[in-house]
C-alpha cells in the first residue's frame, strides 16, 4: 500500500489551522465584550432598583408626612469613595453598595417622623447605633462601617459612610 505524499496537504492544513485559530480568537474576542456588557447591565439593574425603593420609599413617607413640614421624609446614606486606595478599605462594587445601603436604610428608618430639630440628640444616637457596626455576608464578604456625618436637608436626612473590610479578631 503506498502512502500519498503529505506535502500534498500542507497548504490546505495551514489553512485550516489558521481558520480554526481565528475562529478561537474571534470567540474570545466576542465573549470578553459580552461579560463586560453585562457586567454593565447588572450594575445598572443594582443601581435602578436603589433608585426605584427610594423612590417607593419616598413617596410612601411624603403622603404619610405631607401635613408635616419639620420632620424627617427620607433617608440618602451615601458611601464615602475616596481616590487614595486603603488597606482596610476594599472596592467595593455596586452590588454590594447597594445592599450595604439597603441595610443601613434599614437600621435608620427609626428616623423618619422625627422633628429636624431634634438632629443633635438623633445623631449621637445614629452614631451609638451605626458606629463600627459589622454587617455580615454581604455578598459573602463582612463589612464594617462608620459614620463620618450626618446632615439634614430637605427634609431628607443624609448620612455620609466610611467601609471598610472586617476581619475576625483571632479567639
Amino acid at each position: 500500500m503506498r502512502v500519498p505524499p503529505f506535502e500534498r496537504f500542507v497548504r490546505g492544513l495551514q489553512m485550516a489551522g489558521i481558520l480554526i485559530l481565528g475562529m478561537i480568537i474571534g470567540a474570545i474576542i466576542y465573549n470578553s465584550i459580552y461579560i463586560v456588557r453585562f457586567e454593565a447591565l447588572i450594575s445598572l439593574k443594582s443601581e435602578l432598583e436603589v433608585k426605584l425603593e427610594q423612590y417607593e420609599q419616598d413617596i410612601k413617607n411624603l403622603n404619610e408626612f405631607k401635613d408635616q413640614h419639620t420632620v424627617i421624609k427620607s433617608l440618602l446614606p451615601r458611601i464615602e469613595k475616596e481616590a487614595g486606595q486603603d488597606s482596610k478599605r476594599p472596592r467595593i462594587d455596586q452590588v454590594t453598595e447597594a445592599e450595604l445601603i439597603k441595610r443601613i436604610k434599614a437600621d435608620l428608618k427609626i428616623f423618619i417622623g422625627r422633628s429636624i430639630y431634634e438632629i443633635d440628640s438623633d445623631a449621637s444616637l445614629a452614631r451609638s447605633l451605626l458606629e463600627h457596626k459589622v454587617y455580615m455576608d454581604v455578598n459573602n464578604k463582612d463589612y464594617t462601617i462608620q459614620l463620618k456625618t450626618i446632615l439634614i436637608v430637605d427634609n431628607a436626612l443624609q448620612v455620609w459612610i466610611e467601609v471598610r473590610g472586617y476581619t475576625k479578631p483571632p479567639a
